[in-house]
């Protein structure tokens, strides 16, 4: 595992335990104690958590960092192939319509819908560029992609006449993607332009997938557009969180832990 990554799991245990032990984290990650308070200077460093005796606790502060698609792909990818592979199962009837949202592990589910036999008979809707291009160069009849501005750094399409669309729209299947999650301030985002265009695609369609690495569980950013009880289905990784799976399950979200 990257310190990167690992730094980032961290990150997610310490927001939705609330406090972290230097002791546990090694054995958890099988590290040494010393490469733990490492990684916990550099998260106190950036506000993500408060360093303690021991340990660290959580930050209470909204993030508002974004990172480019091609750093997002590199970010724990594993996870995000074995993520995309268990949303398959939700994958409407033939002849239905999904809603693809730009992100990373969307963007891998994207090329595992293009390896499906017959994968013409869906109608896609996206405001991915990438994503967009990828499924029609790869025989795809039926994909619109969204219209408006392009947010270079996601290369997402947001604003006024994607929105426009999306109200006359309605999906059998909405498959999200997030920067974060938590119980109190649900799914949520840097940027207030994309997270209005993926909360009209939760609003439009009839089950909502949620697709979210555990790195992503217990952390905040700025932005909240769709809360626990607007959401259907959470998959995630084995990393995430006992406890946290458990509330979602108490919340009647159904949780799929893929495994790799």
């Amino acid at each position: 595992m990257y310190a990167e990554e690992r730094r980032r799991q961290i990150a997610s245990l310490t927001a939705v335990e609330g406090r972290v032990n230097v002791t546990e984290l090694a054995n958890r990650f099988d590290v040494t104690a010393e490469t733990i308070r490492r990684d916990l200077a550099v998260l106190d460093r950036e506000g993500v958590v408060h360093r303690v005796h021991g340990g660290a606790v959580a930050s209470q502060t909204f993030q508002t960092t974004e990172f480019s698609l091609d750093a997002r792909f590199r970010s724990a990818p594993t996870a995000k192939s074995a993520i995309a592979r268990a949303a398959l199962r939700y994958l409407p009837e033939p002849h239905g319509g999904l809603f693809l949202d730009a992100g990373s592990t969307i963007g891998t589910l994207a090329d595992l819908i293009a390896e499906q036999p017959n994968a013409s008979q869906w109608s896609i809707v996206t405001n991915s560029l990438p994503i967009s291009l990828n499924l029609a160069t790869r025989g795809l009849n039926e994909v619109q992609l969204l219209g408006g501005s392009v947010r270079a750094i996601t290369q997402a399409v947001v604003g006024d006449t994607a929105l426009r669309t999306l109200a006359l729209m309605r999906a059998d299947v909405a498959f999200i993607g997030t920067n974060a999650l938590t119980l109190d301030h649900g799914l949520s985002t840097a940027d207030a332009q994309e997270a209005a265009i993926k909360s009209a695609m939760v609003t439009n369609a009839h089950k909502v997938v949620v697709l979210c690495d555990s790195t992503k569980l217990g952390t905040d950013y700025l932005v909240s557009f769709a809360g626990i009880d607007d959401i259907d289905v959470v998959i995630t990784d084995p990393s995430a969180p006992e406890s946290f799976v458990t509330a979602l399950r108490e919340r009647e979200v159904d949780v799929i832990i893929a495994e790799d």
